[in-house]
């Protein structure tokens, strides 16, 4: 195999994904959207959370045009990103027991919401904690996670369990353990994770889901306008004043 040739093959190995998840997951995809609509129709907030690269999907629903307004970023101080060094200190708070609680107690989630939790392995203390413990305010949990990883790792957390355990509705990525889809004989380690892609194409099926739902009900799914076109700025501001109470990353 050429290195020319492995461009199309991460493109293939991505869409098979994103096919598989299609089919696969309509389902859940469905519910979860469900979910979203229901919290937004009884005055509930919406929250993401992600940690390390697990981020990056849950960054891409906030404050995003063609998003819902209502949907806020939980982050969780050292494990947003890559953005603190050194880089393996996100890796390492991801384990540390009780850091989802304080993080919780400190936020503005309340019985009646709904949380997305991001995490592919599912497998650290920090995700789980954080679906244990938000289940306990009343809040209801969306896991976007890959259930390979719940059957072969174990739990880092004390519970012995994985996010997949505490959610009311789990999206299974599908990735495979390791989240590399290309191996080339002359490259020792297997290489192109596919999460990203995968992930944020499932939450944004899920955000497609919500917003007809809300329709389908008569209601005006509260969606924000790229601030690039004519008028944007003066949609966004009148969705925001109306949400207002329901959008933490204004304050």
């Amino acid at each position: 195999m050429s290195d020319g040739k492995l461009s199309g093959q991460f493109f293939d190995a991505a869409i098979g994904l994103l096919q598989r998840v299609r089919d696969e997951e309509a389902e859940a995809i469905e519910a979860a959207g469900t979910l979203l609509a229901d919290t937004v129709a009884s005055g509930g907030r919406l929250f993401a959370f992600g940690a390390g690269h697990s981020s990056l999907a849950a960054q891409d629903v906030v404050y995003r045009a063609g998003g819902l307004a209502l949907m806020n970023l939980l982050a969780v101080p050292g494990v947003v990103g890559v953005d603190v060094m050194p880089a393996t200190l996100g890796s390492a708070l991801e384990r540390v027991d009780g850091l989802a609680s304080a993080v919780l107690d400190s936020s503005p989630l309340r019985s009646g919401d709904t949380l997305v939790i991001i995490s592919l392995s599912g497998r650290n203390a920090l995700p789980v904690e954080m679906a244990i413990k938000a289940h306990a305010l009343g809040v209801k949990v969306i896991g976007v996670t890959s259930v390979a990883y719940a059957t072969e790792t174990t739990s880092r957390h004390v519970s012995g369990t994985h996010l997949k355990d505490h959610c009311d509705i789990v999206l299974d990525s599908k990735i495979t353990v390791g989240d590399a889809e290309l191996t080339l004989d002359t490259i020792p380690a297997p290489f192109a994770p596919a999460s990203t892609v995968v992930t944020s194409a499932i939450l944004q099926a899920v955000m497609a889901t919500a917003a007809s739902n809300l329709a389908d009900r008569g209601i005006e799914p509260p969606l924000l306008r790229s601030g690039n076109i004519d008028g944007g700025h003066e949609w966004n501001a009148r969705v925001m004043e109306q949400y207002g109470d329901r959008i933490f990353y204004l304050r």
